[in-house]
């Protein structure tokens, strides 16, 4: 039949990806601040621990389950931010995941203000003794640091869950530039 390939001749038929110089424009920042705006997430702060004792911590909406076997995830940190030096030396995190009530915290963790955990409560979380916004988070995954990814001003951290523990609440989210509540206010613990 003309014009019919079989998949076999396909193989044959792959080209290299040519990149032209329309596909290398890159959007404007706020463009795509616009863009991503419209896709609403949770919201976790990440914690660690430096070496000498001080808690660290940022807030964060890009966090990935990626596997389950072993159960790993995914968090982008800025390269320069001190919760991403604490994390790299102590080997270990935590991914607090905040409740409907924890806009306060994920205010301060994303702002650049000195001694952010003299103004939350935490404690050391049961596994590995890392920051726990327990009266700020629902949830929490202790992780251990499996790999750090640099991507342009970023870095994609990989993390091994070695403990979680959860409590019945409803999750805090962000789109549109602004916190909400989970739609319908059902408590999802049944999950």
């Amino acid at each position: 039949m003309p014009g019919h390939l079989s998949p076999r001749s396909t193989d044959r038929l792959a080209t290299p990806l040519v990149v032209s110089e329309e596909t290398t424009r890159h959007a404007s920042v706020s463009d795509y601040k616009a863009v991503m705006s419209a896709f609403p997430t949770g919201v976790a702060v990440i914690t660690s621990t430096a070496l000498d004792g001080r808690p660290h911590g940022i807030t964060c909406s890009s966090l990935v389950s990626v596997t389950l076997t072993p159960p790993t995830l995914l968090v982008c940190i800025r390269s320069n931010s001190p919760t991403l030096a604490a994390l790299r030396d102590r080997q270990e995190f935590a991914v607090n995941l905040l409740h409907v009530r924890g806009q306060f915290a994920a205010t301060l963790f994303a702002t650049p203000v000195g001694d952010r955990f003299s103004r939350v409560r935490w404690s050391p979380s049961h596994a590995c003794g890392l920051p726990w916004l327990h009266h700020d988070a629902f949830a929490v995954a202790e992780c251990r640091l499996s790999a750090t990814i640099p991507v342009k001003d970023h870095v994609m951290v990989l993390g091994e869950v070695v403990n979680t523990s959860r409590s019945a609440d409803l999750p805090l989210l962000y789109g549109m530039r602004q916190f909400s509540a989970w739609p319908g206010g059902s408590d999802l613990s049944s999950t």
